[in-house]
């Protein structure tokens, strides 16, 4: 049985400075993007030339939303599965190629969680269980590129 999620943001350009879009190196990138009851996010573009890198920007986020997918799918198998996780850090990348005629898109994002688990008996299981995390990730499955994952686990 299919469940359809429903999402509804707004999204605020604020980099006018007076001229619009009238020249394309003066109008600023920045954007807010709301979500009623939640914080705001207050992004830019990745373009170093004109973005603001104390921002956040969208391709931060699509690295994110695959990072923090992966890691709530993963808690929640290896909870279903008995594998006790104790802690999770992952220094995910991404890597986006650009064109010369001025698009883009992501080649890949690669996750490298390790994580702790309360026993040396559930090492082997803990590793495996990113496969499976992997397979019910709503964002790794909704992207065209791949995402890889290179797991490492610890005993706590």
């Amino acid at each position: 049985m299919e469940h359809e999620h429903n999402y509804k943001l707004t999204t605020v350009w604020t980099g006018n400075k007076g001229d619009g879009t009238q020249n394309i190196r003066t109008y600023d990138r920045s954007h807010t993007i709301s979500i009623e009851g939640k914080p705001e996010l207050f992004l830019t573009t990745d373009n170093p030339a004109v973005g603001d890198k104390s921002k956040l920007n969208p391709e931060d986020l699509l690295v994110t939303a695959i990072s923090s997918c992966h890691m709530l799918s993963y808690l929640y198998v290896c909870s279903m599965e008995g594998v006790v996780i104790t802690s999770y850090i992952d220094h995910a990348t991404g890597i986006m190629v650009e064109q010369a005629s001025g698009g883009g898109s992501f080649k890949e994002v690669t996750l490298n969680p390790i994580v702790h688990v309360s026993d040396e008996s559930m090492v082997e299981k803990a590793i495996e269980l990113h496969h499976n995390a992997h397979e019910i990730c709503y964002i790794a499955n909704s992207v065209n590129f791949e995402v890889k994952c290179n797991p490492i686990c610890k005993v706590e």
